[in-house]
């Protein structure tokens, strides 16, 4: 292949640029009537009551932990296999962060685990768990709702990875990635890379009316001029007219424009067609690896895997990533565990804590995985793969 391929890739129509260039000669570019209908259409999607867009997925993080409660002293359960901002989200607000090891049949958060590590400690000790629905994987939240509910704790669910992903838990019903359901809150990212590709932007979902007028507030440096959520007059104040607006707490700037919400709302009218289109090919990646020694992850019928990223796993993961970029495949590593990094060691966090995660990215790669990718590169994929796989066996 001439072109390189990368990982992934976003993909622009020209419905998406019309809808931006829309947008650009209309009167409002930053919080106009886009927002709302990007936000109607996405919770219809999702099958959530709420939805408020955000400026990004960490920005959704960060809100929720501090519509959540998070403050310092919080303490809150997450996995070490994801983007650090599954975790920097707590420190944000000042609490701290716990991690548990990973299901290598899976590599999401196991519950097992967690359930070790809050009976290691008092009742109350720990305040949420951030569930990570990562790769496309959806967590099993039934079985995490319980557990939070035995324990008295919240459940935010990252589903950056899953949207349009479902899973059916424990209850035998299907429940759709953050559709409210079972997590207090959860998150999506539109990162070019993603599913839905806004160049930046989030969402947050939740069926809970409460925290979704309080995430309102948040997202907008804290200010509301909703008549009822107003203050009394205070003593000597003139009579309020309709420029009148409070501060009422400590918020952020983490707005959406209307040119991020017109291009999300387009992207988000083929949905469906991209993430049919990312399982044609994890089926075809699934079949061309079956019976070799690459080693893949396949979830069950319950499972309705969203494929942002499909994962591999070789026993020579840098052998494999240096060959391919020979290739001109730009194969990439999703993650490097949280608790390595430097700055989560200065916490105690050291290697050797989480075998299962520190195994799975030993041997982890990711391989192309966008809608646009066609059969003709996937098969070069593959037989690249194949090849390297073969000149491994010969120099065993």
């Amino acid at each position: 292949m001439n072109q390189p391929i990368p990982y992934g890739r976003q993909h622009i129509t020209d419905d998406d640029i019309a809808a931006v260039a829309e947008v650009l000669r209309g009167p409002f570019l930053t919080q106009g009537p886009h927002i709302g209908a990007f936000e109607t259409a996405f919770a219809r999607y999702i099958g959530s009551p709420y939805a408020v867009a955000v400026a990004n997925g960490t920005a959704a993080l960060h809100l929720c932990c501090i519509a959540l409660g998070v403050k310092p002293g919080t303490r809150v359960i997450t996995t070490p296999i994801t983007f650090s901002a599954s975790a920097n989200c707590v420190r944000y607000c000042g609490g701290e962060v716990f991690f548990a090891d990973i299901d290598p049949n899976t590599a999401l958060l196991d519950i097992n685990m967690v359930r070790e590590l809050l009976e290691q400690h008092p009742r109350g000790y720990f305040s949420g768990i951030i569930p990570v629905d990562y790769a496309g994987y959806p967590v099993d939240l039934t079985a995490f709702r319980a557990l939070a509910d035995e324990y008295g704790l919240w459940l935010l669910e990252d589903s950056c990875h899953s949207p349009g992903g479902s899973f059916h838990g424990g209850d035998e019903q299907e429940h759709r990635c953050g559709d409210g359901s079972l997590a207090d809150l959860a998150i999506f990212s539109f990162h070019p890379v993603k599913h839905i590709a806004a160049g930046e932007g989030g969402m947050i979902t939740t069926s809970n009316e409460a925290l979704y007028n309080h995430l309102l507030r948040l997202r907008t440096h804290g200010i509301t001029n909703k008549p009822g959520d107003l203050t009394e007059l205070y003593p000597g104040e003139p009579e309020r007219g309709g420029w009148y607006m409070e501060l009422q707490e400590l918020g952020y700037n983490y707005r959406l424009t209307d040119m991020q919400a017109a291009l999300g709302t387009s992207q988000l009218n083929r949905a469906d067609v991209m993430l049919a289109r990312r399982q044609e090919i994890a089926q075809r990646y699934d079949e061309a690896f079956a019976g070799t020694n690459v080693i893949t992850i396949i979830p069950p019928d319950s499972v309705n895997h969203a494929y942002h990223l499909y994962v591999i796993q070789v026993d020579d993961r840098k052998g494999l990533y240096d060959f391919l970029r020979t290739k001109n495949i730009m194969a990439q590593v999703h993650y490097v565990p949280v608790h390595l990094m430097p700055y989560y060691r200065q916490f105690g966090w050291k290697p050797g804590d989480f075998p299962n995660a520190e195994r799975y990215y030993a041997h982890c790669l990711s391989l192309p995985m966008y809608p646009t990718l066609t059969d003709e590169e996937q098969d070069y994929v593959i037989e690249s793969v194949r090849e390297w796989a073969a000149l491994r066996l010969v120099n065993a």
